[in-house]
């Protein structure tokens, strides 16, 4: 058995990225890693099956990286949350704000159903807002959120309070 890697050492830091004053969290060191990357995915995967849903609902561009790996490792489907323009042919939207601007997100009406069990996974957590719009859309297609899991939770923006009372797991916290 392999020692337990720890996964923080993984994750670079870049200043200034996407704007200045920004300390971006580099996860693809983690991703070239093979046991870091075995180790989050499974992890990750160990967390979701407690919650048993039916689908894990990866947000782009981040999310989809492990989004689909650890509904794979869980034991359940994935669907991919784009941004406008991506996903052919009928699609529900919701615009949010980020920590530095605005975007939206749409989904596949027909690939969630009323009564599906949504699992939302991303890379980071910051101040919810991408999450908060994915709950938003699930809600409005009938489905229900059971959770959210992210490799790395920014505790200092307030994310995870704004979500409350959705239950988050993080791999690693800042």
């Amino acid at each position: 058995m392999t020692a337990p890697v720890d996964l923080k050492t993984k994750v670079r830091e870049v200043p200034d990225f996407p704007i200045p004053g920004v300390g971006f969290k580099d996860i693809t060191p983690l991703l070239a890693d093979a046991a870091a990357l075995r180790q989050a995915v499974s992890a990750l995967a160990d967390w979701i099956r407690t919650k048993e849903p039916d689908l894990v609902l990866g947000a782009e561009a981040r999310g989809f990286i492990l989004g689909a790996a650890i509904a794979a490792e869980a034991g359940c489907g994935f669907v991919p949350a784009r941004r406008p323009g991506k996903l052919p042919p009928t699609t529900v939207s919701q615009s949010y704000a980020l920590e530095y601007g605005e975007n939206s997100l749409e989904l596949h009406p027909d690939l969630i159903p009323p009564g599906t069990r949504v699992l939302i996974h991303d890379d980071v957590l910051a101040t919810g807002g991408t999450v908060e719009a994915i709950c938003d859309l699930v809600a409005r297609l009938g489905g229900v959120v059971v959770g959210a899991c992210f490799i790395i939770d920014l505790t200092f923006l307030g994310g995870r309070e704004r979500l409350q009372p959705l239950e988050v797991f993080s791999l690693i916290d800042y």
